[in-house]
């Protein structure tokens, strides 16, 4: 007998292009739409209840969570070819990497979880100081303990 899904979900209006489990909350699932749904959607993945949505301008081609900070990296496509990083769960934009002339493909952490390699169709890869590396100090731009200290928030 064919194995069958647990649950099915079906929220895109697109091809569903990237997904990213988060590894600092239990069951915690990002999912990425194509050009005609461009939205960062996030699920638990337990029950499969839809928990918000994003709308970010543009097809949405990869995801990758901060292994320490409450941060989320999204790559682009049509019409931007950008990377992203937005703090979770208020889901602003902290900082855009542009670059690229193309749609952003693939994101890749590095093992020390502070770099990040993007790969595009403009033929190119190129390499990014996204995340604050494991044990160094969150004071980089775009962590939440800088976002917070700029904000007054303590």
């Amino acid at each position: 007998m064919p194995a069958r899904p647990r649950t099915t979900l079906h929220e895109h209006s697109a091809a569903v292009k990237a997904l990213a489990w988060c590894p600092w909350e239990r069951h915690l699932l990002a999912s990425g739409g194509g050009t005609a749904d461009r939205c960062i959607k996030f699920w638990h993945g337990a029950t499969g209840a839809s928990l918000q949505s994003v709308h970010t301008g543009s097809q949405v081609c990869g995801l990758l969570w901060s292994p320490s900070e409450r941060e989320l990296l999204s790559s682009h496509g049509f019409s931007q070819n950008e990377l992203c990083l937005w703090s979770y769960p208020r889901m602003t934009r902290l900082r855009e990497f542009t670059g690229h002339t193309a749609r952003v493909l693939h994101i890749a952490l590095s093992p020390d979880g502070g770099s990040v390699v993007s790969a595009a169709a403009d033929e190119t890869l190129r390499f990014w100081n996204v995340f604050a590396p494991r044990g160094a100090a969150s004071t980089r731009f775009g962590s939440a303990a800088h976002f917070a200290a700029q904000c007054g928030i303590r």
